[in-house]
């Protein structure tokens, strides 16, 4: 038998622990921190801007200003503590005090200048993923360009060329620096107005981490076996929901740049895959699905009617990519008679609990101690209960007659349209 003790401040730990001054110009208007909770219109307002802002979920659009024509964004790579759920801070790596940076915007033939200041203790370089533009502003370190050493702030211009979803992150040491949490979006908005106009256009960052239960820094050399998984760095029940109202049209922009694959799964709607890294998709090619795989390396944008009023799962649908701090070198006790075990053991470790006989849901209700900066396996509740989830799942919440995008609380369900216990 192994001891409760014992399993909390081992690797097996994790398994129960189930349940982290710019250049001078014209300012464009302050651009909206999707982190606050100021109330935000139905209609989001564009600023003046010929676009409909992203809304990055727990994070933020990069502001930029006017210099003779070329709007100028300004990204500081530094260490920075990230909350990735109440109870668990993580030190992690990241831009302007964020993981993922901030999201930065622009407009197809725009003239863009980002100056990238290195606040990092080595040196690292910024690679603009996708984006179509000169060999010198590429940003791989020792190949198109020198190291970005600590201190030191480099410049880089291009035209926009293209639209659509693309990402930033190093070309240095990027093993180490992309595994800390350094990326962010970099979205290219059509110049032309889209054909089909969205009204909520959200973007999210996948990735996942190793991070002993009771520590707070993650391990950048783990190749396989991650124990916490991330929307924009926060775990369930620390993900913000996406709120839309009945009627609106929805894009969802999903971005990967972690070691594995992950299949995001939405509920009660059929999406349709509208657009990679590499850009849009021609509606003739398009197609329909309710699961879109991201792989490493790559973005996805999915877009649907907001037609069905509810609060929607949306996850990563690798089972273990929905839970928080696992372990997976624990007995298997699946089935295992534990009758009189636990008091017996108990007598002489009176912290011992007996668990794992009948499956793991009890890790959502079971009131323990976990080691400290660590997250429950399964977690958060729910109108009717324990939703016995963690890691890479919120909540689209679609709602009739809202007046702002905020929160709007669990969904009330019409009478008669709930799943019932069946009595004799």
């Amino acid at each position: 038998m192994i001891t409760r003790r014992k399993m909390l401040f081992s690797s097996a730990a994790a398994l129960l622990t189930g349940g982290f001054s710019m250049l001078l110009g014209r300012s464009q208007p302050e651009a909206v921190d999707t982190q606050t909770t100021q109330p935000s219109p139905i209609k989001p307002s564009t600023n003046g801007l010929s676009y409909i802002p992203v809304v990055t979920p727990n994070g933020s659009t990069l502001p930029w200003e006017w210099d003779n024509g070329v709007k100028v964004f300004h990204l500081i790579a530094e260490p920075v503590k990230r909350e990735f759920a109440s109870g668990m801070t993580v030190n992690c790596w990241g831009y302007n005090g964020q993981t993922p940076g901030p999201t930065i915007e622009a407009v197809e033939g725009d003239r863009v200048r980002i100056l990238v200041t290195n606040k990092l203790a080595e040196h690292t370089s910024i690679h603009w993923h996708g984006v179509l533009l000169p060999n010198g502003m590429d940003g791989v370190g020792g190949l198109t360009q020198k190291q970005i050493k600590p201190g030191e702030t480099y410049a880089y211009e291009f035209t926009l060329r293209q639209h659509g979803t693309q990402m930033y992150h190093p070309h240095a040491d990027e093993m180490l620096q992309m595994a800390m949490g350094m990326e962010g979006f970099f979205i290219i908005h059509p110049k032309e107005p889209e054909r089909t106009r969205v009204d909520r256009d959200f973007c999210i960052f996948l990735q996942e981490w190793f991070i002993e239960p009771g520590t707070s820094t993650p391990n950048p050399a783990i190749m396989t076996d991650f124990n916490i998984f991330t929307f924009n760095s926060r775990a369930f029940p620390g993900t913000a929901p996406l709120v839309a109202r009945l009627g609106d049209r929805v894009r969802i922009r999903i971005a990967n740049l972690s070691m594995d694959s992950h299949p995001i799964h939405l509920h009660g709607y059929s999406f349709t895959i509208t657009g990679t890294d590499g850009g849009p998709i021609s509606p003739s090619a398009q197609w329909p699905e309710t699961s879109v795989n991201v792989p490493p390396g790559t973005t996805r944008d999915i877009e649907f009617m907001a037609n069905a009023p509810g609060d929607w799962a949306f996850h990563c649908h690798k089972n273990h990519h929905v839970m928080n701090a696992m372990s997976h070198d624990i007995p298997n006790m699946l089935g295992v008679k534990q009758k009189g075990v636990e008091q017996k053991v108990q007598n002489l470790l009176p912290d011992y609990m007996a668990m794992g006989e009948s499956g793991m849901s009890e890790m959502a209700t079971m009131k323990m101690p976990l080691p400290r900066n660590t997250l429950p396996m399964m977690t958060g509740e729910g109108p009717f209960g324990p939703l016995e989830m963690g890691g890479m799942f919120t909540v689209l919440k679609v709602r009739e007659d809202i007046t702002t995008y905020d929160d709007p609380g669990w969904y009330q369900p019409p009478k008669g349209t709930v799943a019932w216990l069946v009595t004799d």
